[in-house]
């Protein structure tokens, strides 16, 4: 090929073309879950919002259940990762400000795909085997974080060995579900699902501390 010649781009890969429709299709997803709910969402829909023929989605998730679980996955991971990078090396206390932070800094930033998410955890108490494995796997995965984080508090002496690391990751775990239904129920106030994370946050640093302290005296 002569200088003159134009240089010839070379064409999306096969993977490349695969991650950019399943990204738009799972943009889809979200809105069509947020606007009308999980139920009434089809794939049909999915594949049209999406720009593609209405096959497209039913071929490459399979059924409804199975994109579902597909998204739950992704953003799963995403906030997994999010909620890494935010707590870094930090245990105790300060590891669980940096995450509840975190938490609201999500919901604010990707709202959507958060409120879809959400929808579809709570759906996961229906009979969808597979979406019950994803949502087991990264509640888990997310206590365990928890976990890790009191006991690496405890080791450094932040914390009292009285501290039950497991019960206190599950209350506090549990506790992120509460304030997030009532995000789901209202999701315009802002201010009042900053308040339920400053008030998770102050009473879980109260309980820690409550805890310590009993134990030295």
């Amino acid at each position: 090929m002569s200088a003159s010649q134009p240089l010839i781009h070379d064409r999306p890969s096969h993977a490349e073309r695969t991650a950019l429709s399943d990204a738009r299709m799972v943009d889809a997803a979200v809105g069509l879950i947020c606007s009308k709910g999980a139920t009434k969402t089809t794939l049909k829909e999915v594949g049209e919002i999406a720009g593609y023929s209405r096959g497209l989605a039913s071929q490459r998730f399979g059924s409804k259940d199975k994109l579902f679980t597909f998204i739950v996955r992704s953003v799963g991971e995403l906030w997994l990762g999010d909620l890494r990078r935010a707590v870094l090396d930090n245990v105790g206390i300060e590891a669980i400000e940096k995450a509840l932070d975190a938490h609201y800094a999500f919901i604010v930033r990707d709202a959507p795909a958060i409120r879809a998410f959400y929808i579809l955890w709570f759906k996961s108490i229906g009979p969808d085997e597979e979406l019950k494995k994803v949502v087991a796997n990264i509640h888990d995965r997310r206590r365990k974080d928890v976990e890790n984080w009191l006991r690496k508090a405890i080791f450094t002496g932040e914390l009292s060995k009285e501290v039950d690391c497991k019960s206190a990751a599950q209350n506090f775990c549990a506790a992120i579900i509460g304030v997030v239904y009532q995000w789901l129920a209202n999701p315009a106030d802002k201010a009042q699902i900053k308040a339920l994370h400053e008030t998770l946050k102050l009473q879980t640093i109260l309980s820690l501390r409550r805890n310590s302290v009993g134990s030295m005296t």
